[in-house]
């Protein structure tokens, strides 16, 4: 049995008093206390983030819970869709027993989409009856994000059956449908889905919160729409989330949700407000067993050193400290390898985009920083010796997608504007949703490089500068997650980010997570997958080179 005084945040109550736990796995009783001084910190049940994918850290869960408890996260609503593309129910199977090696409340979803369309060339699929049995499962929580709301707007037969399961086993329905308005969003909700994390604009999540979904405020490596939704705070408190959606591994070290957290109050949202967003009403969606401080619940919680930064001094799970002034205490588990590659090495003639005359109208994917989304470009490139060209000086890179589950399947070749490379390429495994290799150059050579060095290793990261320096950080489970230590892993991995930054001029935040979703054909506008150039506003391909009556 042990005690702790804290000034304990009530978040039922929305009160602040002086106080005095006692617990041991459980908490034992809360006991009110006259006065404390200022600087005994705050109890708080601990963080959730509602919507991630673990994999995206390019961590196995039991090394993400590691990372996350140092900054109050103690639970996540996790979709392993990332992995379940690539490894089918193994995959989600390799997710579950991994997170059980930690004390972290890890809440798993049935993946929805996988593939997430057919548009793409996956490493597995899953029907209906795979996701139900799925359900089915004690330690499955909900059916995860369903981004084919096409599917569910016109019914059709697969979707809805996947939705019917999870109604009833009473089991939450997740949604993903970026710019979804009006009537289609009415109906989409409206078949049972219950969450968006999609928003990307104040309008449209106004828009869908008044259906009576719960908003997820997003704000990841990739999707930062904290700036443009934090106003649904005040206007709808009680159906507002917090989420990261995807986290890269540098980012996981410096801060979590209580980042969100410190950012909302210093925009004077009211502090009762921005902690239930950020504890209860995840928990309460989702069920999640999670305590709440209340007598009879697990020992769960964080003492924060303030109210303003939101820094932690302690994390607790089942009445064992697992964090303390910025150090994990959860100890490292091996984390055994699971794969599905099958690419050979590629040629720099793989990679040539066919042309005729001088110069050639061509359509070009624009990646805006700090978003998932991509718009639609139209410009002239030159042609050289029968050969469409990159142009650094116009920053028009090539882009390429290749299967990775087939031995020798065609390179699907498009222009990308964004990155802003002035040499060299950029290569990745982890590209959503399918995971293909996905690179960006500014020439075919360089793409080759990146390209051969990720099939050398079965997944990875990498970049070279063409000039004959390479940098690789290999990704054994799955081509999307490290064995390695995470904080070694985030220095890693930071190193290869900064040195694309420096070496070859890239302009984004983050290339690897910017390039990550430049073959998703769920997000709009322009994408490109393994089987060509894809139009996510006519959910259809179109071709590279623009035709004379276009």
């Amino acid at each position: 049995m042990q005690q702790i005084q804290a000034h304990y945040i009530d978040l039922d109550q929305r009160r602040i008093f002086p106080a005095e736990i006692t617990y041991n796995d459980k908490i034992l009783e809360v006991r009110e206390l006259d006065t404390l001084p200022d600087d005994a910190g705050y109890l708080l049940p601990g963080f959730v983030d509602a919507h991630v994918h673990v994999e995206s850290s390019m961590l196995p869960p039991s090394e993400f819970a590691r990372l996350a408890v140092v900054h109050g996260t103690l639970a996540t609503v996790s979709d392993p869709h990332e992995i379940a593309n690539v490894l089918g129910v193994a995959g989600v199977e390799y997710m579950l027993k991994d997170a059980r090696q930690v004390p972290f409340k890890f809440c798993f979803g049935a993946p929805s989409c996988v593939p997430a369309t057919s548009f793409e060339t996956a490493g597995a699929a899953m029907d209906a009856a795979e996701v139900i049995t799925l359900l089915q499962r004690d330690d499955i929580g909900y059916l995860s994000e369903m981004m084919n709301f096409p599917g569910v707007i016109h019914q059709d037969a697969q979707v809805m059956a996947k939705i019917a399961g999870a109604k009833r086993l009473h089991k939450p329905v997740d949604g993903h449908a970026p710019g979804l308005r009006g009537i289609d969003a009415q109906t989409y909700f409206a078949a049972g889905i219950t969450t968006d994390h999609e928003c990307f604009t104040y309008e449209e999540g106004r828009e869908k919160a008044k259906t009576g979904v719960k908003i997820l405020i997003r704000e990841g490596s990739a999707a930062r729409n904290f700036e443009a939704l934090w106003p649904l705070i005040k206007e709808f408190p009680e159906q507002i989330m917090f989420c990261s959606d995807d986290k890269h591994p540098d980012d996981l070290i410096k801060g979590h949700i209580n980042q969100l957290v410190a950012r909302a109050v210093a925009l004077r949202c009211d502090l009762f407000d921005v902690l239930r967003a950020a504890c209860v009403h995840p928990r309460e969606h989702y069920q999640l067993p999670l305590g709440q401080l209340k007598p009879g619940d697990p020992a769960d919680f964080i003492i924060l050193k303030d109210l303003t930064q939101f820094l932690v001094k302690e994390s607790w799970l089942n009445g064992t400290c697992v964090a303390r002034d910025g150090r994990t205490l959860i100890e490292r588990r091996e984390s055994p390898v699971m794969n599905h590659f099958k690419a050979k090495e590629r040629k720099p003639a793989d990679f040539v985009l066919p042309g005729k005359e001088t110069p050639m109208k061509v359509r070009i994917i624009k990646t805006l920083d700090g978003e998932i989304v991509t718009e639609e470009e139209i410009e002239e490139v030159s042609v050289t010796n029968g050969r469409l060209e990159a142009d650094t000086k116009k920053d028009i890179l090539k882009i390429a997608v290749i299967n990775r589950y087939t031995e020798q399947a065609p390179a699907a070749v498009a222009f990308v504007r964004g990155f802003g490379l002035q040499c060299g390429a950029i290569a990745s495994t982890v590209a959503h949703d399918s995971h293909n290799i996905v690179a960006v150059g500014t020439d075919d050579e360089a793409l080759a490089t990146t390209v051969n060095a990720l099939i050398g290793v079965k997944g990875g990261v990498c970049a070279t500068d063409g000039k004959g320096i390479t940098q690789l950080l290999p990704l054994p489970i799955a081509g999307l997650m490290s064995t390695e230590d995470g904080y070694t892993l985030a220095e890693n991995y930071a190193r290869i980010d900064n040195w694309v930054k420096s070496e070859l001029s890239c302009k984004l935040q983050a290339p690897f997570m910017a390039l990550s979703f430049l073959a998703l054909p769920v997000i709009p506008a322009l994408k490109l997958t393994d089987l060509g150039l894809f139009d996510v506003r006519k959910f259809g391909f179109t071709e590279v080179v623009v035709r004379s009556e276009e």
